[in-house]
């Protein structure tokens, strides 16, 4: 790997942007190998690399190698990666601080951790060295091909989507990433007893979400008659009971996205299901 001082032939700004030469290529759509995009198809998020500070380049150079996989439809061997615990598939994990805050509250459990965003792997890394945390790999990439081509059937004990991109535009709606058609794709990857967490500050979202998970046969709503919502004031709904929806459970930190929303007084909206 590269070193992770400044290269004295770059200039700030670019040492500032330049990820370490392990770490994998952005999924531009132009760029992208045979097996990382085999068809031409709508995504749910925007590639993007972003202005890295050098304590997230020197994490990446330090950590990537270690914890690090570029989503490039090589199969992956979770046992051997986690060492024999259940894994979570998180999607979207930002810049990894709620990611971290589970991983270090409960070691036992491992997460795979997937995202575009180059700066938050750096982040995430830095979380992890701090804590000392060893149950937790990233994933760099288009978690559709993570899914699809990388992951056995029966090989994840959870799924964990939190503040996905609400793409509130109705012509941008079919770029969301919880519908019917990403479903079939994670389904089978889930083992029995397996739990389904998604939370969103964007109410038509949730109402999206809710309806794509009940009409799985395959899953059932662990909050089906609704056991109310942390953020809905008592006087809307009386009897503290929101039908569908969860309260944020305990082991889900409050994320930096979710307070943003509730200062600007978005309703939180949990969903749990489990896989039959």
């Amino acid at each position: 790997m590269t070193s992770s001082a400044p290269s004295p032939q770059l200039p700030a700004s670019a040492r500032l942007s330049a990820a370490p030469a392990a770490y994998p290529a952005p999924m531009y759509p132009h760029k992208a190998t045979e097996a990382q995009h085999r068809e031409q198809r709508i995504r749910s998020f925007q590639p993007r690399r972003g202005r890295m500070t050098k304590a997230q380049a020197g994490a990446l150079d330090r950590g990537w190698e270690r914890f690090g996989h570029a989503i490039d439809g090589t199969p992956l061997d979770l046992p051997a990666m986690f060492g024999g615990r259940p894994v979570t598939l998180e999607i979207g994990f930002g810049m990894g601080d709620t990611t971290a805050a589970m991983a270090a509250a409960d070691p036992s459990a491992g997460i795979l951790a997937a995202d575009v965003h180059t700066p938050g792997h750096g982040n995430l890394l830095q979380f992890l060295e701090r804590d000392g945390s060893e149950n937790v790999r990233l994933a760099a990439g288009d978690a559709v091909i993570l899914l699809r081509d990388m992951l056995p059937d029966a090989s994840l004990a959870g799924l964990r989507v939190y503040f996905p991109d609400p793409w509130p535009k109705p012509k941008h709606h079919k770029r969301r990433l919880l519908q019917e058609s990403f479903l079939e794709l994670v389904l089978p990857r889930l083992a029995p007893g397996a739990l389904v967490h998604c939370a969103t500050d964007w109410e038509p979202y949730a109402e999206q979400m809710l309806a794509v998970l009940e009409a799985s046969p395959e899953l059932e709503n662990l909050h089906r008659e609704g056991d109310g919502s942390p953020w809905l004031e008592p006087e809307d709904h009386p009897a503290g009971s929101v039908p569908g929806y969860a309260p944020r459970p305990e082991w889900r930190p409050v994320t930096k996205f979710e307070r943003a929303g509730l200062a600007k007084g978005h309703v939180v909206h949990d969903v749990l299901f489990r896989r039959r």
